[in-house]
């Protein structure tokens, strides 16, 4: 262990300084810098020596900063906010007359979106549970409701 600490403070800032460059966000960065210490404190038995130690943490950090950038992008394409909560989203739509116009509009939806809605608002199944129900993912089902979501909300306009 006292040899990686070793290990660390003699590359931080090398590995650091690399994703800075990279992403040009000091606080990712720093995230993504700590993240693949981590990852190669794991990993160090797997390091054969093929290529210097640094390049082998900047491959790990570089890949590591893919990965958060990926994830960050999924997420900003669908926000939570737009993505009410179920008992929202019936607040919003469910007075005595709209309850029966929603039905029926729904009843009309083509599938998935009936059904991803249906199992998202009346069942209360996380996206996760959608995904896996339809052999899908998680990304899926929620790209999927919001649809099914703008089409209602068209359909009662």
């Amino acid at each position: 262990m006292e040899e990686f600490e070793n290990i660390y403070s003699e590359y931080y800032g090398t590995v650091f300084r690399y994703i800075l460059t990279l992403c040009g966000d000091e606080l990712l960065a720093q995230e993504v810098t700590q993240e693949a210490f981590f990852k190669a404190l794991k990993k160090i038995d797997g390091f054969r020596g093929e290529c210097k130690l640094s390049v082998w943490l900047c491959q790990i950090a570089r890949n590591t900063l893919n990965t958060m950038v990926q994830k960050q992008k999924r997420r900003a394409e669908l926000p939570l906010e737009e993505i009410p909560a179920a008992a929202a989203l019936e607040e919003e739509l469910m007075d005595g007359d709209t309850a029966l116009a929603l039905h029926r509009l729904l009843h009309k939806l083509e599938q998935p979106y009936k059904e991803v809605f249906w199992m998202r608002t009346f069942g209360e199944l996380s996206f996760r549970q959608i995904g896996s129900i339809w052999g899908k993912t998680e990304s899926w089902a929620r790209v999927t409701y919001h649809r099914a979501k703008i089409k209602l909300k068209e359909e009662i306009q």
